[in-house]
């Protein structure tokens, strides 16, 4: 069945961060993206279990797993109010100023093709922003997952 798989576009994957402030699974969508990277071994951890027995061969266990979401683009503002994006907002000036267990946060990620999101309660490094004369600024944010992550049924309209 090779002959029908066909790669996916990644500009259909949608990137959404929870209004912890709001009523609960209040999500904001994050404007402005125009690359990311998932990275799904960011943080793990393994133990070398290699004995004599292994016959010279390594042997090895994962103790711990992780993953961080760094997500990059332009900085996006309304035309008319000239307010920052409210996901971008939420993000730099909510919840990067957050510390100890309040900074974690609820993000949610999937392809347009998907009808689950996955879910993960994480924590956020604001990334840097800049630009030369001809550019538009650049936003970024790196997003780190903080235990398993979950799943959630796309349901219509969100």
């Amino acid at each position: 069945m090779a002959g029908n798989s066909r790669p996916i576009d990644a500009r259909g994957w949608v990137f959404e961060v929870e209004d912890a402030d709001a009523a609960p699974d209040t999500w904001l969508p994050i404007a402005g993206i125009n690359t990311f990277t998932h990275n799904p071994g960011e943080n793990e951890e393994t133990v070398d279990t290699t004995v004599f027995e292994s016959a010279g061969q390594y042997e090895q266990d994962v103790m711990q797993r992780g993953a961080s979401l760094t997500i990059e683009g332009q900085y996006r503002v309304d035309k008319t109010t000239k307010a920052q994006d409210p996901g971008q907002a939420y993000i730099d000036h909510e919840w990067s100023a957050r510390l100890g267990f309040d900074s974690r946060n609820r993000v949610r990620w999937r392809h347009e093709t998907q009808t689950q999101w996955v879910v993960w309660d994480a924590t956020v490094t604001p990334g840097e922003q800049g630009g030369g004369n001809n550019d538009k600024t650049s936003w970024s944010a790196t997003i780190t997952r903080c235990g398993a992550a979950t799943t959630a049924a796309v349901v219509t309209g969100g």
